[in-house]
């Protein structure tokens, strides 16, 4: 049985139902503040109990590093439990997981790509992922996403005491595409996470992250962009458990948004347990709607239970396309089109900048360039 039931009445997300066992959740109504925002009637089959897909093409560019596994393998399943129906159905529908570890000790100076090409596009499949990185070992890990399919995945990440990783995950599938993503997080005695999230493209698209520590110190960088499209849903939900003292948790995510239809859904969740004093902890969210039709949601929520801090915070934004910056560019004879462009770029380049992995930053910036080729003289909603 999880750890809450579906019955007892939740006042706090320390309270949520946390469960490696299927049957422990109920199918959602909606009505559920986890899915309240999303439109179940697109996730209906990642519902049921089974999965028959064909799983997609994992690659690992580095094999020295990857090991494809039994579900029986001991590592698995060490890191927290899925805590909703569609993780915990990814949990026990995978046969085999793929394994990538950065070595104790080691600072590896190339980036570890794991590529994951889905092949089919009308059944749910699973998909589990464990990213390991031990003691004192430096790396990034970059996993992308493409092609057609319907995949629940969940994915563990676990850092040793005194790693450094960079993890970077991109959701860049077909249009027809849906993905379900949980992430749950484990961070260990000063060990540093920069967890990067870029989601472009699917039909529907919904990445969980549950991030808590196993001791003092630990530094996690939550950074997410995404650009949303034409009746297109992409959604981005944050849980950081501080339950360890002296820890560190800052989040950024941000969103454009265009189309009839176009919805983004961001929920960013901190807790901060009575025994985390010193904790330091603030969370931006931001969205900017380029036409009408298109529409944001953004819930920070901040929970404290103890008032030993260094420091919590949070904010969010949804606005309109600045017809001020526009009109102060183009008075400087700038075209219309490149002033669009300009105001774009300076929404979405502090964020890049941040993310530190060259090729990830050219993606995005590549994809914000052709996602604006759409809306280039289509103005606010003329």
């Amino acid at each position: 049985m999880g750890i809450n039931d579906n019955k007892a009445p939740i006042q706090s997300r320390a309270q949520r139902l946390q469960s490696f066992q299927l049957a422990d959740f109920a199918v959602p109504t909606g009505r559920e503040e986890e899915w309240r925002f999303t439109p179940l009637e697109r996730l209906a089959d990642f519902f049921t109990e089974k999965v028959v897909g064909d799983l997609p093409v994992v690659s690992v560019s580095d094999p020295s590093k990857h090991e494809v596994v039994d579900r029986t393998d001991a590592r698995l399943g060490q890191v927290g439990a899925p805590d909703d129906r569609v993780s915990a159905l990814a949990w026990e529908n995978f046969s085999q997981a793929h394994v990538v570890t950065l070595p104790e000790n080691q600072q590896l100076t190339e980036e570890i790509v794991i590529n994951i090409d889905g092949t089919q596009d009308d059944q749910v499949a699973a998909l589990h992922l464990l990213i390991s990185a031990q003691r004192f070992a430096q790396g990034t890990v970059i996993v992308n996403h493409s092609g057609k399919g319907r995949l629940a995945e969940s994915m563990e990440v676990e850092l040793a005491d005194n790693a450094h990783l960079t993890l970077v995950t991109v959701q860049d599938w077909d249009d027809e595409a849906a993905h379900t993503l949980a992430n749950r997080i484990r961070v260990g005695r000063d060990a540093t996470l920069r967890h990067i999230v870029v989601t472009l493209g699917g039909d529907i698209v919904r990445v969980t992250t549950q991030v808590e520590y196993a001791g003092p110190g630990g530094d996690v960088n939550l950074l997410g962009a995404y650009f949303v499209d034409a009746n297109q849903h992409l959604e981005h939900r944050l849980l950081v458990d501080h339950n360890h003292p002296k820890c560190t948790s800052n989040a950024t995510y941000k969103g454009a948004l265009q189309g009839q239809g176009a919805h983004s859904v961001w929920i960013g969740d901190v807790l901060i347990r009575p025994n985390a004093e010193g904790t330091d902890t603030y969370e931006l969210n931001r969205n900017l709607v380029l036409t009408e039709g298109a529409h944001a949601d953004s819930v920070p929520n901040l929970e404290i239970e103890t008032g030993e801090i260094e420091g919590a915070g949070h904010a969010s934004a949804t606005g309109r396309f600045d017809d001020e910056q526009l009109f102060y560019l183009k008075s400087r004879g700038i075209p219309e089109q490149e002033a669009r462009r300009l105001v774009v770029r300076g929404f979405f380049a502090e964020l890049i900048n941040q993310i530190g992995v060259e090729s990830v930053q050219n993606k995005l910036m590549e994809a914000i360039e052709e996602e604006l080729s759409i809306t280039m003289g289509v103005g606010n909603g003329n």
